[in-house]
């Protein structure tokens, strides 16, 4: 019976659908039911249990399966690899060595008359979902590791890291073999939606490491890698148009990809080290669709706040908080609800990291000497009613902010501190008068990126005392307190977390903080002044998404001091 058959019986797709992916298919010589998937019509778990029926062939979960290194190694990597089947188990059938071997794709029945030739075992083939497949060969074989098998193979005994003369580093560089695995590494930081890629060297190794969802985690990799070093390095140099010679100084660059339509800008950064130079490359999805306020996890309170202060005419308006927490995206949602034909809005950006329509967008050039407070005063002669400064890093680009907000602009930027009452002091900091401030600054926000529990393993679970007494909870003796979190699963990676919500405090400017601040108030007393007002804390919004079981009791002490 043939899978049409099984999913048409099942009532998984219509015969409308099957004409159509039956059509698609003449047209590509895809598979029948990757063209279904493809094009959205059934779910690739239903396609395995259909292929299951038609081979008879049972399924086997690979999340979290533990399986000895002797059956992995029964089959080489490159062979796993190309053929997409990985050993799980092996036993002793009537004296004969018996092999089990999860595959996505029963169709090629030689391949398996090859596996059995290779092994000296009887085959015993099981069904694995593709994409849990292809995680459980990144867990156990590695990013690659088809790609550094096959180098290695070539290399021989030969050492790749030693000092080389740059002509052989650009040859090395450009070799089939290290552009793949170049490629490799950069499309599963894609894959995973990672943030970040950081390739660090070390004397006796290279690892890479992935941030997602804010936390970064080691790739797997083979140890060979550690060969391959410089010309991985050299490979991302060569991408982002950098001097491969240069290994003294700093260098920063930018690559552009794409993957499966999408638009990737990759912000790279390299640094001489000890043992090599280090990179770490910023991945922006230049492709990504715009967020709405609405769509960030403001509560209502903060949000009306927020829409308050962003529809003045004038003033400053800062968002605040480290690296990766959100800021940029903050800021294209707030300037996105409030643009219009009636109200210019222009930017100076480094980079620019989304394009919105209907904003007039500047990429800072630092080589022509346009920096931010350079950027800002030209804008200024466009007649801009809303500015946006990418950053305020030096009290040059502070006092061009302050002045456009003299000026009648709504200007909109951000800066580098823990909570929103810092950025008061931060501005004093620069040398911004106070009595400046309290003219143009309008609010300040701060802002974190907090986990989001997977959805498709939420589990719940009751607080102990100690966590309690973490989050300083005052609770009757026979009171308990039910939290949720995530277990595990193909999904997210086996990590429970799948995407991140925001977490926020908004401190509004009103008299009583401006008497603060022109007596020369630090930062805690101005938060206890405008918690009095009624200012929600960032460990105060963190509960509040613990209590929605949005996330977990980890994140909040991870992300949040008390």
């Amino acid at each position: 019976m043939g899978i049409a058959t099984i999913l048409l019986e099942h009532k998984l797709i219509t015969n409308e659908q099957l004409e159509l992916a039956l059509s698609e298919q003449k047209s590509t010589g895809e598979r029948l039911d990757r063209a279904l998937v493809r094009l959205g019509m059934i779910s690739p778990r239903d396609v395995t249990r259909a292929i299951s029926e038609q081979f008879s062939m049972p399924i086997v979960d690979l999340t979290g399966l533990a399986v000895q290194p002797d059956v992995l190694e029964t089959i080489p990597a490159q062979v796993v690899f190309k053929q997409n089947c990985v050993p799980i188990a092996r036993s002793t059938n009537n004296g004969h060595p018996s092999l089990r071997v999860a595959t996505s794709d029963p169709f090629e029945i030689t391949v398996f008359d090859e596996l059995r030739l290779l092994t000296g075992c009887e085959i015993e083939l099981v069904l694995a979902e593709e994409e849990e497949l292809h995680a459980f060969i990144r867990r156990h074989f590695g990013v690659a590791g088809d790609t550094l098998d096959a180098m290695s193979q070539r290399a021989g005994e030969q050492d790749l890291d030693t000092e080389a003369p740059v002509d052989d580093e650009m040859e090395a560089a450009q070799e089939a073999s290290v552009i793949r695995l170049v490629n490799d590494l950069l499309v599963e930081a894609i894959t995973s939606r990672a943030t970040d890629v950081h390739i660090e060297p070390y004397e006796h190794q290279l690892i890479v490491r992935y941030r997602v969802d804010g936390v970064l985690g080691r790739a797997t990799l083979p140890p060979t890698i550690h060969r391959f070093g410089n010309a991985i390095v050299s490979r991302i140099k060569i991408m982002a148009n950098l001097n491969i010679a240069e290994k003294r100084r700093p260098q920063d660059g930018r690559i552009t990809l794409r993957h499966k339509g999408a638009s990737f800008d990759l912000r790279v950064s390299v640094i001489p080290m000890l043992f090599g130079e280090g990179i770490v490359l910023r991945i922006l999805n230049k492709s990504a669709v715009l967020m709405g306020l609405d769509d960030l996890g403001m509560p209502d309170t903060i949000q009306t706040t927020w829409d308050t202060l962003i529809e003045q005419p004038y003033g400053i308006l800062l968002v605040t908080g480290p690296t990766g927490s959100g800021k940029s995206t903050t800021l294209y949602a707030s300037l996105n609800r409030i643009v219009s034909d009636e109200i210019k809005v222009i930017t100076v950006e480094d980079p620019v990291e989304y394009h919105v329509g209907g904003i007039n967008q500047i990429q800072v050039s630092h080589k022509v000497g346009l920096d931010f407070a350079a950027g800002l005063r030209s804008i200024l002669r466009h007649d801009p009613d809303v500015v946006m400064i990418g950053e305020i890093r030096d009290r040059e680009t502070a006092e061009a902010a302050i002045q456009a907000s003299l000026t009648g602009h709504l200007v909109f930027s951000t800066l580098h501190t823990n909570d929103a009452a810092s950025a008061i002091t931060r501005l004093a900091d620069l040398g911004i008068e106070r009595f400046l401030i309290t003219s143009t600054l309008a609010g300040a926000m701060a802002q974190r990126l907090v986990r989001r529990i997977c959805e498709h393993c939420i589990t719940d679970r009751f607080l102990n005392d100690d966590e309690v007494r973490t989050l300083r909870l005052s609770l009757p003796k026979d009171k308990r307190i039910r939290v949720r979190e995530g277990a595990g699963c193909h999904e997210c990676r086996g990590t429970g977390y799948l995407g991140r919500t925001g977490i926020f405090e908004v401190l509004a400017v009103d008299h009583a903080i401006k008497d603060l601040i022109l007596a020369g108030a630090d930062s805690p007393e101005i938060k206890r002044e405008a918690a009095k007002n009624g200012m929600r804390s960032l460990r105060q919004s963190a509960l509040r998404k613990l209590a929605e079981g949005a996330t977990t009791y980890e994140e909040v002490v991870r992300v949040t001091s008390s």
